[in-house]
């Protein structure tokens, strides 16, 4: 297939990782690094967590509106959306790991100096807005160096696997992370939580100072010059596989991510059970994401049609959890809504890094990840004011119902301009899968 600019108008129906079949769960764990990086992600990320149910918590105790805890979001998000091309450049040009302690730094004393207005009793809802921008500012370089340093300490062949087992590290700190913040914050308030992330970090910067940098596998960077950002999206808007699964995170992200939003609002709102219940539904999705991270490790490949399959799942199911007429009913349908939405973000993301040349792989994450998270400044405020003014229901189901028009959309113009159509098999059961026309099996793209 041809990657050059000529190339976009037949996009590559099943773009796949370099490995087939099946691989263990934990194989990426052999590689000393990335154990070290591995376990300072776990503690890192459980704070992270943590300050997340607290911030949206006391944003919504301050100020009683759901279009607040939305602006508190998408401040956080806005410097991705902003400037997030940028630090693309800057990663493919900087050595990853002294970027990365520069970056966990600066967000451990964010998190330190809002517990302090916190426990000392002078925090204002203003305070909580810069909080959130200034962590927005760190990530502008510290995702996508985060997520090209992968490759680094692991090669190209556990590339999926530590891609997926990142995502479980994330998802289970979403377990402990929110429960510990629900205690926090009925017990002794969410300074304590914003405190325990600001030392959380210890953990990772310390697991990057201990790396050996000669089992690094080594990345040619990228020279200082001119034009490296029009170079990066020339390199996506010329290949398919990479433009198609970060326009469809894009409308995910944007529309179909806004839980912050949404679970704060069901939780006071609709349920009326406090932050107890904030709590459980994050928990909940955790596990979800949790289960499918894991089955994500399993997979040897990275298929659209699974990307496709589970946004068009994610979105049917935040509709049916949007009209759910009890409390229970609506946390459970967390964990399939957590697993199906994990799918995509695993799934697009492994395919975009086997995809992009190691040298392009920070400007090309970069834009993978504004698309993703730098959607929500755009679309937080929006679903905020939507969810305030017409109900939790209505919001989240405007969420579900565009993010799966996107998938079935994307899906049914990637089936015609590949030539492809739809053909059910009974196989082991029913199946609904992509074939081309005249064909009785899909081929996997190289």
């Amino acid at each position: 297939m041809s990657t050059g600019p000529g190339a976009a108008s037949v996009p590559a129906p099943a773009p796949t990782t370099p490995a087939t079949g099946r691989t263990s769960m934990f194989s990426s764990l052999k590689v000393r690094n990335y154990r070290l990086f591995f376990a300072g992600q776990v503690v890192s990320n459980t704070g992270t967590w943590m300050q997340r149910i607290a911030q949206d918590w006391l944003v919504l105790s301050l100020t009683g509106s759901s279009a607040a805890v939305g602006i508190t979001t998408a401040l956080q998000f806005l410097p991705m959306l902003l400037f997030g091309l940028y630090g693309g450049v800057l990663v493919d040009r900087l050595p990853k790991r002294p970027a990365l302690l520069f970056t966990q730094s600066a967000m451990a004393l964010t998190g330190l100096a809002l517990a302090a207005l916190t426990l000392s009793g002078h925090v204002q809802v203003w305070h909580v807005y810069v909080a959130a921008f200034a962590v927005g500012l760190a990530t502008v370089v510290d995702n996508p160096a985060r997520q090209s340093f992968v490759s680094e300490m692991v090669g190209p062949g556990q590339l999926q696997n530590a891609v997926s087992l990142n995502s479980a590290n994330f998802q289970s700190a979403r377990l402990v992370g929110p429960a510990v913040a629900g205690l926090m914050i009925t017990g002794v308030g969410t300074g304590w939580a914003f405190l325990a992330n600001g030392l959380s970090f210890v953990a990772p910067i310390t697991g990057l100072l201990l790396m050996r940098t000669r089992e690094l596998h080594s990345v040619d960077r990228a020279p200082r010059g001119k034009g490296q950002l029009r170079e990066g999206l020339r390199h996506v808007a010329g290949r398919p596989e990479l433009i198609w699964p970060i326009v469809l995170v894009g409308f995910i992200g944007t529309f179909g991510f806004n839980f912050p939003v949404w679970l704060t609002a069901f939780a006071d709102d609709v349920f009326h059970a406090g932050a107890g219940a904030y709590s459980l539904f994050n928990t909940l999705m955790a596990v979800g994401s949790l289960i499918g991270a894991l089955l994500a490790a399993r997979r040897g490949t990275a298929r659209f049609r699974v990307l496709v399959a589970a946004a068009l799942a994610f979105g049917t199911v935040e509709i049916v959890a949007a009209l759910a007429p009890s409390y229970w009913l609506f946390a459970l349908l967390m964990v399939p809504i957590g697993a199906f939405g994990l799918t995509v973000n695993v799934t697009a993301n492994t395919a975009v890094q086997m995809s992009t040349d190691p040298a392009m792989r920070g400007r090309v994450m970069s834009l993978f990840m504004m698309v993703f998270m730098g959607g929500t400044p755009l679309g937080a405020p929006l679903v905020g004011w939507v969810t305030d003014t017409y109900g939790a229901r209505f919001g989240f189901v405007a969420g579900g119902v565009i993010s799966a028009a996107a998938a079935a959309v994307i899906g049914l113009f990637l089936a015609h301009a590949g030539d492809l159509r739809l053909r059910l098999s009974w196989h082991r059961g029913p199946h609904l899968r992509f074939v081309p026309r005249g064909s009785e099996e899909l081929t996997p793209a190289a």
